[in-house]
């Protein structure tokens, strides 16, 4: 290798590098940037292929992503902002034995000159609006990332944005899908998922993928504040999904997210006692209805569904705001369980009520009262039932003795228009104001509808013999 090819970066001559200006600072783009170069291609006698420059439109391309050739995205990205280099590309990094007719022929070596203007760091939130932005530091080993309910350790510093202020530094071990459990935000879970074994990255998490409006009193993070963080994945744990365990496998981690999401109601954490009790039915829905699993295990698994429906439906209705259809929806499906499940009638007839829907809330709380006659709060729920039936009747009466009132002046307007039509439309009579009684002039007869009239073709109107027709 002479000074002039430059360096070779992969370690088998595959793609060398000089550099012509070198860019600004140390960062560089990493798998997932979304980066903004100019171009020029030649073959290794100086012919020209392609060019950016001549186009004068910047090329952009997603790093790591496999869009460009092999070559490029190992050599952008060890490029800085600002750098110009020159790449020489063996076939095997480029388009090999094929080429890439007519302006590549096979197996051919190629030249690129590559000015790095810029790059957008890769985005991991689900709405792709810049809510999550990494910066990989480190690269991680292996291929396997973090899943939902994995078991991860981490080493974090979080620091303000605005001011560069740390708020936490430490490590800690914490179920994904838990870590608000642990001061842990949404945005780093979400971040996590997509690390590699070791992996370290820089983080800039808005407000709504970090502490949101409310802020965290406890670490000292202001509301509506952006952060940033510096996350290594020093080890994990994936999850077992429902399809890798056998049925008593799935019964015994769904009894572990039971006892979870209680323990968080109990905390009043509802979003995650939410998310253990979803778990639950995620593991048990299709164990409960397979046939081929023991009768022992469907009968354990349709009461331990029907428990984690009815937790729903209570939870939906602790929240703020209340979630009445969601707690209707999980008591109606722990009562096809059990269509006498006291505690299913009784959510859901809360559920009902609070969906203005008291018709259906006197039904539930009726069948409780039936199944349990001392049932107090049942039956102080039927009280507040009918109360509310006869508000409801009452508005009803109110509301359509309004409109009669309104159909009832309306009507009156239309006489009255009616009247002065006859006068202003019809004109003067023959007799009574011109030439005799009975009879229509000429004039009269063959008038044309006046533009009130086309407006309004359902107005009475009197014809020459004296009666209504309508025009």
């Amino acid at each position: 290798m002479t000074v002039d090819e430059g360096v070779d970066i992969t370690g088998d001559r595959g793609v060398l590098k000089r550099i012509i200006k070198v860019g600004e600072g140390t960062e560089t783009p990493n798998q997932g940037c979304h980066v903004s170069v100019h171009y020029t291609g030649t073959l290794l006698d100086g012919t020209k292929f392609d060019s950016s420059r001549d186009r004068n439109e910047p090329f952009q391309f997603c790093l790591g992503k496999d869009s460009v050739i092999k070559a490029w995205d190992i050599g952008v990205a060890t490029m800085k902002k600002g750098e110009v280099c020159v790449l020489t590309c063996a076939p095997e990094y480029a388009y090999g034995a094929s080429g890439s007719p007519p302006k590549i022929p096979p197996n051919a070596t190629l030249q690129f000159e590559i000015e790095m203007l810029d790059w957008k760091l890769e985005d991991l939130s689900p709405d792709k609006k810049n809510g999550i932005l990494r910066h990989i530091i480190t690269k991680g080993s292996g291929f396997d990332s973090p899943n939902d309910g994995a078991l991860v350790t981490v080493e974090l510093e979080g620091k303000l944005q605005a001011d560069g202020k740390v708020f936490d530094t430490r490590t800690v071990t914490f179920n994904l899908g838990e870590g608000s459990d642990h001061n842990i935000c949404e945005g780093v879970e979400r971040a996590l998922e997509k690390f590699l074994k070791g992996e370290k990255s820089r983080l800039i998490i808005k407000p709504k993928y970090a502490f949101k409006t409310k802020g965290n009193q406890e670490l000292g993070v202001p509301p509506d504040a952006t952060v940033e963080y510096e996350v290594t994945l020093t080890n994990f744990e994936k999850a077992k999904d429902s399809w890798q365990m056998d049925g008593a496998e799935n019964l015994d981690n769904a009894k572990i997210f039971k006892e979870k999401g209680t323990n968080y109601f109990k905390e009043s954490k509802y979003q995650l006692a939410i998310k253990m009790y979803k778990k639950v039915v995620s593991l048990l829905d299709d164990l409960a209805n397979n046939t081929i699993e023991p009768e022992e295990i469907r009968a354990k698994a349709k009461e331990l569904l029907t428990s984690a429906h009815l937790n729903l439906a209570l939870v939906y209705l602790k929240v703020t705001p209340v979630h009445h259809f969601e707690a209707r929806e999980h008591a109606t499906k722990a009562l096809k369980f059990d269509e006498n499940n006291v505690k299913g009638l009784f959510r859901r007839g809360q559920a009902s009520l609070g969906l203005g829907e008291a018709e259906a809330a006197l039904r539930d709380f009726q069948k409780v009262v039936e199944l349990e006659p001392q049932n107090k709060a049942a039956a102080n729920q039927l009280i507040v039932c009918r109360a509310t039936i006869q508000k409801q009747k009452q508005k009803e009466k109110q509301l359509y003795a309004n409109m009669f009132d309104k159909f009832a002046k309306h009507d009156s307007e239309i006489e009255k228009i009616r009247a002065r039509e006859q006068v202003d439309v019809i004109g003067e009579k023959v007799g009574e104001w011109g030439t005799g009684e009975g009879e229509w002039t000429d004039e009269q007869r063959d008038r044309k509808p006046t533009e009130f009239e086309k407006e309004n073709p359902n107005i009475l109107m009197l014809d020459k013999d004296g009666q209504f027709e309508n025009m």
